[in-house]
C-alpha cells in the first residue's frame, strides 16, 4: 500500500481514536522527555488488545506497529490494518515482521512494538520480552522510548470471536483509566546477530518499561489524575 494512503487513513483514524479516548478514557501521561524526530522505536508493556490505538494516538505522528498476525485476519480490521501500513508478525515469519520494521526505520518513521509479544498475565505483571525488540534496535540503530502502561484490570473485558473457523480471545479495554509514563530515548549498539547482546538489550528494554509501568500505578493509586493530550515532540 501506497505512503500516500496511509497516510490518508492515519489523518482520518486519529481524530476518531481522539475522540474515543477523550470520551471513554480518564487519560494520564507523564513523560521524562519528548519525543525524538525522525526514526523512532516506541516499545510497551501490553496489558490490554486495545493498547495499540491509544499507545498510537498519543505520539501524535503515523506509526507502524507490530501487530499478531490474529487480527490481520479479522473482517474489515484486517484490510484496514494492512492499508495503513501497519505490521504483521506471523508465527516462525518473525524475521519478515523485523525487515519491514527496520525498513520503515530507514525511511524516519515510528514503529512501535509491544516486546512481551502477547497480552501480559491477567493477574498483573508481565511476560519476558522476545527478541524482535532488541534485534530491530540493534539493526536500525533507531533510539527505544520505553512505555509503561497501568490501567484497572477488572475493566478488562474478554470478547470471543471467530476468525477463520477458530476461537479467539481478545481482551479489550473500553473505558476508566488509562495511566502512561514515557520513558527517556535510549539507543543500543550491537551486533543483532549476538544473541548475547540481543538478551542483554530485551532485558533492559522491559526492565524499563516494568519501573514505567509500576510509575503508573503508583500515580494512580496516590492520585487518580485526568490528562487527555498527546506527547510533545522536539
Amino acid at each position: 500500500m501506497s505512503l500516500l494512503t496511509q497516510k490518508a487513513l492515519y489523518g482520518i483514524s486519529r481524530p476518531v481514536i481522539g475522540t474515543y479516548t477523550s470520551a471513554m478514557l480518564k487519560m494520564d501521561i507523564q513523560t521524562y522527555a519528548p519525543l525524538p524526530k525522525g526514526a523512532k522505536i516506541i516499545a510497551a508493556n501490553h496489558p490490554s488488545t486495545t493498547d495499540p490505538f491509544f499507545v498510537a494516538w498519543v505520539t501524535q505522528k503515523q506509526s507502524h506497529i507490530l501487530i499478531k498476525d490474529t487480527l490481520f485476519n479479522v473482517p474489515i480490521l484486517g484490510q484496514y490494518l494492512r492499508s495503513s501500513g501497519h505490521i504483521e508478525v506471523k508465527a516462525g515469519s518473525g524475521q519478515e515482521a523485523i525487515d519491514s520494521a527496520v525498513e520503515y526505520l530507514k525511511q524516519g518513521h515510528t514503529v512501535i512494538i509491544f516486546p512481551e509479544g502477547s497480552i501480559s498475565p491477567l493477574s498483573g505483571g508481565f511476560h519476558p520480552a522476545r527478541s524482535g525488540v532488541a534485534r530491530i534496535a540493534l539493526a536500525s540503530g533507531a533510539p527505544v522510548i520505553p512505555v509503561g502502561i497501568y490501567l484497572d484490570r477488572n475493566r478488562i473485558r474478554s470478547i470471543h470471536t471467530q476468525v477463520k473457523g477458530k476461537d479467539e480471545v481478545g481482551y479489550w479495554y473500553l473505558r476508566g483509566p488509562y495511566n502512561m509514563t514515557v520513558g527517556s530515548p535510549e539507543a543500543y549498539k550491537g551486533d543483532c546477530n549476538d544473541w548475547t547482546r540481543v538478551r542483554e538489550v530485551s532485558s533492559r528494554v522491559m526492565r524499563r518499561i516494568m519501573d514505567l509501568a509500576y510509575e503508573s500505578q503508583d500515580r494512580y493509586i496516590e492520585r487518580p489524575g485526568i490528562f487527555n493530550g498527546t506527547l510533545e515532540t522536539v
